[in-house]
């Protein structure tokens, strides 16, 4: 496989015009920020759900997606993704008035004061996707048993994500058609892999609230499509500017087209 010819609609970057081969290394760049920037959000997100926010782990992504069972919504979230919003001396008595019962006289005194100031500017009710602080009553909802990420917003996400992540692998799998790799079925491997990972990734968010090892399956996924994303980006991108033209392509007949403009 190793020795397969080239198709004869293949061309290797050497072979692309200049504004091509810039307008490919442009997408790169940007693609390739937003990947590390969607990463650090990811980690932000999901890290600390299970007290350690140093780490990611499986059990961060459990209560992600099926809740803690034992904690509230409210401390599930201050203690994960809200963590960095509040001083870690304004989040203790929040924690600590939830787990006493969250008394209503104690919210007028103590908790409403630091929500005021904390939090209501994108709780006040106005965004239909954000939990809604305004008030004993919505509030009080917050102080239920955490049992992880609704359907309805799995599903809102899914299909967010099923379009996004499906155009951003699209267009590397084009830049990347055009490095020379072999065996050739393993640079095709290596541009479906994404597409497998995200299915099974998004499905797996809904498999985890009804068994928990699904978990494995987010996080092993996320990892190949990680991969996959390093890969393709560092080999086009070395072809791209870097490397020599291989000779397979060097080789070819005269009247192959060489364009440079």
């Amino acid at each position: 496989m190793s020795d397969v010819p080239l198709h004869r609609f293949y061309l290797h970057y050497s072979e692309l015009p200049y504004s091509m081969r810039v307008l490919y290394t442009a997408a790169l760049l940007v693609l390739g920020s937003a990947y590390l920037f969607a990463g650090i959000y990811l980690y932000h997100t999901y890290s600390g759900k299970d007290g350690n926010p140093i780490t990611l782990s499986y059990q961060d992504v459990v209560i992600a997606y099926s809740g803690s069972g034992k904690a509230s919504r409210l401390e599930s979230a201050l203690r994960g993704p809200m963590r960095s919003m509040l001083p870690a001396d304004e989040i203790e008595p929040i924690i600590s008035w939830v787990q006493e019962g969250a008394d209503r006289a104690q919210y007028e005194k103590v908790i409403k004061p630091t929500l005021d100031k904390r939090c209501m500017t994108c709780h006040d009710g106005s965004n239909p996707h954000l939990a809604n602080f305004s008030g004993y009553d919505n509030l009080k909802k917050m102080t239920e048993i955490d049992t992880g990420t609704g359907i309805f917003t799995l599903v809102r996400v899914s299909h967010i994500h099923l379009f996004g992540i499906t155009f951003v692998f699209f267009i590397m799998g084009l830049i990347f058609s055009h490095a020379y790799v072999r065996p050739v079925w393993f640079k095709c491997a290596v541009v479906a892999l994404p597409f497998v990972s995200l299915t099974l990734d998004i499905g797996s968010w809904y498999f985890t609230k009804l068994y928990h090892p699904f978990a494995w399956v987010v996080i092993a996924a996320g990892a190949v499509m990680g991969l996959s994303f390093a890969f393709m980006w560092g080999v086009s991108m070395y072809q791209l500017w870097f490397s020599r033209t291989p000779s397979p392509v060097t080789q070819r007949e005269s009247t192959d087209i060489r364009a440079v403009g």
